[in-house]
C-alpha cells in the first residue's frame, strides 16, 4: 500500500466516521431515561473519558505496529488469531457494515426533506413485513423487506462510495477532508447558535434554574430511575451508576468508530507520529463538540417535555418529533427553516461517515485475507491504485442486503455490546504485549499507563455487566453474532492450512 495520509487527513478520517447522525438524535432518549440535565451531561461526560482513554491507549499499539488492519491486527498480535478473526467477522457482518447501512439510509430519509417521494414508506419493491417474533427478553423482526425510494438512495450512495474509493486513497481522503470540515463547522455553528441567539429564558430556567436547582434534579446518590428490563419485561428502579450505563447505548454508539483510522495504517505517512496523534485530535475535537452540543440543546429547549405537545418548545428534548433533537432545536431558533438547514446538516454528516466507514473497513478484510481467514481475492490490490477493490465491492454488496432486510436498525442495537467487549479485549491486549514483547520498540507509550487502561476495563466491564442484566435486548443477540463466528473461523484456518501445505 501507498502511504499518502498526512497529519489532517488522519485526524479528518477519526472525526468523519465518527460524527454521524447520532448526535442530533440520541439525547432525546438519555433524556427520557435520566430525567436530569446533569445526567445527560454525565452521560456524555463519561462517553468522552471512556473514549480518550481508549484513544491513547491505542495509540501505543497502532505506534508499534503500523500496518493495514489495525484493531484486527493487535487483537491477532496479543490474544491470537482466532480473536481477531472474531473481531474481522463481527466488523463484516454487522459493526462496519450494519453501520454503514443505517448512516446511508439515513442519507436518503433526509434527502426526502428536499424532494419528498424519496421516504422509507415509498416502496418500490416491498417483498413482505417480517412480523414481530418475541424471543425472551428479545423482540426479533416487526420489519419491511424491500427496496423503498430511502434505502436505494443509500445503496447507490453505497456503491457510489466504493467505486469512488478505488481510485486510490487520495481521492476517499480528499472527499473526507472536504465533508469532514463541512461537518464539522456545521456543529460549531450548531453550538454557537445555541449559546448566543438561540437562548431561550423559559428552557434555562427549566434545565438550570436558580442556582443550578434544576439542573441537579433527580441527579443525587438517593435518586432511583425506572428501567424496563428486556422488551415487555418488569420496570425496575435502579441508582445513578446503573442508569448512566444504560444509556451508554446511545452515547457511546454516536461516539464509535474513532478507531477506523487504525484500520488504514499501511497507507499514513509517518504512522507512529500522525496515528496516534490522530486518535488524540479527532477524538478530543468530537467529544468537546459533542458535549456542548448537548449543553446548546439545553440552552433551547427543556429537557422536560409533553409527548403530547402542540409545539417544538412543549414537546422539549425528550419528546422532539422522532427524537430529532438538532431538527427541534434549529426549528425552535429559525422556524420552519431550520428543519431544511439541519437536514443540509446532516446530509454532510452522514455522506462524509459513509465515506469513511468504506475505505476504513476495506483494509481490514484485506489484512484478513492475506492471513488465509477471508476470500483470497480480498488480499489483492489495485495494480495501479494500490485499493483493495474485492474488499470495497464485498463490503458494499454486504451492506446493500442489510438495507434491502431493513435488519440495520436491530443490528445496531446489538452491535454496541459486541464493539464494547472487543475494546476491552484489545486493550487487555496492550498489557499482554507489555508482558509477551517488553523489548518491541515503542515510539509512543499510552499516556497513564497502568491506571487509565485499567480504568477503562473496569468501566467498560461494568456497562457491559449493567447491559446484560438490564438490556438483554441488546447485548445477548450481539454476543451471539460473535460467537457465531467460531465455526466460521475453523473452516477458514482449516482452508488456510490446506493452502499452505506443500
Amino acid at each position: 500500500m501507498v502511504q499518502t495520509l498526512g497529519l489532517f487527513s488522519s485526524t479528518a478520517i477519526v472525526i468523519g466516521s465518527m460524527i454521524g447522525s447520532g448526535i442530533f438524535l440520541v439525547d432525546a432518549d438519555i433524556g427520557r431515561s435520566t430525567d436530569s440535565p446533569a445526567l445527560c451531561l454525565a452521560a456524555w461526560l463519561m462517553t468522552a473519558i471512556l473514549t480518550m482513554i481508549g484513544a491513547l491507549s491505542y495509540g501505543e499499539l497502532a505506534a508499534m505496529m503500523p500496518t493495514a488492519g489495525g484493531q484486527y491486527v493487535y487483537l491477532r498480535e496479543s490474544l491470537g488469531r482466532p480473536f481477531g478473526f472474531l473481531y474481522g467477522w463481527t466488523l463484516f457482518l454487522v459493526i462496519q457494515t450494519g453501520t454503514m447501512a443505517a448512516v446511508s439510509v439515513g442519507f436518503g430519509k433526509f434527502l426526502g426533506v428536499f424532494f419528498p417521494s424519496i421516504s422509507s414508506s415509498h416502496w418500490l419493491w416491498h417483498i413482505a413485513h417480517v412480523p414481530p417474533i418475541p424471543l425472551g427478553p428479545m423482540v426479533l423482526g416487526n420489519m419491511d423487506i424491500g427496496i423503498s425510494t430511502a434505502n436505494l438512495v443509500g445503496m447507490l450512495l453505497l456503491f457510489l462510495l466504493a467505486f469512488l474509493n478505488i481510485f486510490g486513497m487520495n481521492v476517499g481522503a480528499m472527499i473526507q477532508n472536504v465533508f469532514t470540515s463541512a461537518k464539522g463547522l456545521s456543529l460549531a455553528g450548531l453550538v454557537l447558535l445555541g449559546f448566543t441567539v438561540g437562548r431561550n429564558p423559559i428552557a434555562i430556567a427549566a434545565n438550570f434554574g436558580r442556582g443550578f436547582s434544576s439542573f441537579w434534579r433527580n441527579a443525587g446518590w438517593d435518586a432511583l430511575h425506572p428501567v424496563q428490563v428486556g422488551v415487555g419485561g418488569p420496570t425496575v428502579l435502579v441508582n445513578l451508576l446503573v442508569i448512566l450505563a444504560v444509556v451508554q447505548v446511545g452515547s457511546l454508539f454516536s461516539a464509535d468508530a474513532w478507531n477506523n483510522i487504525t484500520f488504514t495504517a499501511g497507507e499514513v505517512k509517518n504512522p507512529k507520529r500522525n496515528i496516534p496523534l490522530s486518535l488524540v485530535l479527532g477524538t478530543g475535537f468530537v467529544l468537546t463538540v459533542y458535549f456542548l452540543a448537548s449543553a446548546a440543546y439545553m440552552m433551547v429547549l427543556p429537557l422536560h417535555g409533553d409527548p403530547h405537545g402542540t409545539t417544538v418548545l412543549a414537546r422539549g428534548i425528550q419528546y422532539a418529533a422522532e427524537d430529532r433533537v438538532g431538527t427541534a432545536t434549529l426549528e425552535q431558533i429559525f422556524g420552519g427553516v431550520g428543519a431544511s438547514l439541519m437536514a443540509g446538516a446532516i446530509l454532510i454528516s452522514t455522506f462524509g461517515c459513509a465515506n469513511g466507514l468504506t475505505f476504513a473497513g476495506a483494509r481490514v478484510y484485506y489484512a484478513m485475507s492475506r492471513d488465509g481467514l477471508f476470500f483470497k481475492s480480498v488480499g489483492k490490490l489495485h495494480p495501479k491504485y494500490k485499493t483493495p477493490v474485492a474488499g470495497l465491492i464485498v463490503q458494499a454488496c454486504w451492506a446493500a442486503v442489510l438495507c434491502i432486510s431493513g435488519s440495520y436498525g436491530q443490528l445496531l442495537d446489538y452491535i454496541v455490546f459486541a464493539v464494547l467487549l472487543f475494546y476491552i479485549l484489545t486493550i487487555v491486549g496492550l498489557f499482554v504485549l507489555r508482558v509477551k514483547r517488553p523489548n518491541e520498540p515503542r515510539p509512543y507509550k499510552a499516556l497513564g499507563y497502568p491506571i487509565l487502561p485499567a480504568v477503562y476495563i473496569l468501566m467498560a466491564a461494568w456497562i457491559c455487566v449493567v447491559l446484560l442484566r438490564y438490556k438483554p435486548q441488546y447485548t445477548w443477540p450481539g454476543l451471539i453474532i460473535v460467537l457465531l463466528g467460531i465455526p466460521v473461523y475453523l473452516f477458514w484456518s482449516r482452508r488456510a492450512a490446506g493452502q499452505f501445505q506443500p
